[in-house]
């Protein structure tokens, strides 16, 4: 009796576990800019993959302030189900502490031109993606979610989609924080390249259509009001854009949960 028991709870097991052939791959990319090789999480839906592969879109992931390349894999650990499920790459590059800027105090730190550029090559030269805008898609987290807005913005060239979850949209409101004096200099000293270098002042070199663009922000979270900000200049603008504040605050619990709603966004983008 005890074999019988024991054997039905390895079938039902076997049979509840989740299944998913999607590959997660780490690979290092070299930035010729930078002189230096970073690391990069690539998820690949089992779609893409061998003989018979299809070509799929792309999403790129940037992670937050004091993350690396295996934030979003780990707050998303059925991120390869959702790949599959999806028929998307997922791409989630180790920015550093660098707001994905090209970085004007530390020619060491040129991670507008990686993100936008370099690793854009690489994953198209190397992957099954299809290699245009309109399958291409740009979002983070927190700092991650200034560096997906600040890239596209101003390479609307090259991604077609871009969001924001919790995003430091502006930064000028936090001058004393997160390293960013260290790239940009003290604020009260350098207050035009601390505009030159906040998403909100981007907005201006898009109009609507140019990006689908999806923003959302937790209401108990400290960035609240910068990400109000920038819906009402987007608004002022005429920029479509879908603009959502559900309750959270500044945690991997509300991200694991908003990232899903800006997936479904991106993959009805890619299947317009």
């Amino acid at each position: 009796m005890m074999k019988k028991k024991n054997l039905l709870f390895l079938v039902l097991a076997f049979v509840t576990l989740p299944f998913y052939a999607a590959k997660v791959d780490t690979v290092l990319v070299k930035s010729p800019s930078m002189n230096k090789d970073i690391k990069v999480v690539i998820v690949t839906p089992d779609i893409a993959i061998g003989n018979k592969a299809k070509a799929c879109p792309t999403v790129y992931l940037l992670h937050g302030y004091s993350g690396n390349a295996e934030t979003w894999v780990k707050i998303k650990p059925n991120l390869p189900e959702i790949a599959d499920e999806k028929g998307i790459i997922f791409v989630c590059p180790d920015g550093k502490n660098s707001w994905y800027w090209d970085c004007p105090k530390n020619k060491d730190f040129k991670y507008e031109t990686f993100i936008s550029s370099e690793l854009i090559n690489y994953i198209d030269s190397n992957y099954n993606t299809i290699p245009n805008k309109n399958n291409r898609a740009i979002t983070g987290l927190s700092m991650g979610g200034h560096g997906a807005l600040f890239n596209a913005m101003r390479h609307k060239d090259i991604f077609g989609a871009a969001g924001s979850t919790s995003g430091g949209v502006d930064i000028r409101p936090f001058p004393q924080n997160w390293d960013m004096n260290k790239h940009l200099g003290e604020m009260a000293a350098n207050k035009q390249s601390w505009d030159e270098h906040t998403v909100i002042n981007q907005i201006n070199k898009i109009n609507t259509g140019d990006l689908a663009l999806i923003i959302d922000c937790g209401e108990g979270d400290f960035f609240l009001e910068v990400n109000k900000n920038l819906h009402n200049r987007l608004l002022a603008r005429g920029i479509d854009h879908d603009f959502i504040l559900r309750p959270g605050v500044h945690n991997n619990q509300y991200w694991k949960n908003s990232i899903d709603y800006q997936i479904l966004f991106f993959s009805k983008y890619f299947n317009q």
